[in-house]
């Protein structure tokens, strides 16, 4: 399955997720042989580690505003977790 397919790691969240998506319907589908099926597994957990990493580095850019005592608006890292 890995045969021309674009390297998960170039891949933005959005291309990760559909192809993703495309795999589960897939595997879902019973389509394709036995080793095309795992071969097919192996790439969607790595997919998966991948959106997940790119939720966690879009998650810690996330900030929240902050209005100080004084009338001052700031921003500040949010919180994770």
């Amino acid at each position: 399955m890995s045969q021309g397919l674009p390297d998960i790691s170039a891949l933005s969240f959005e291309e990760a997720l559909a192809e993703l998506e495309t795999i589960v319907r897939q595997l879902e589908g019973g389509q394709g042989r036995l080793d095309e099926a795992i071969d097919a597994y192996s790439r969607g957990a790595l997919l998966k580690r991948h959106c997940e990493a790119k939720l966690a580095e879009a998650q810690a850019k996330v900030e929240r505003i902050v209005v100080g005592s004084d009338g001052q608006i700031s921003t500040q890292p949010a919180e994770i977790g």
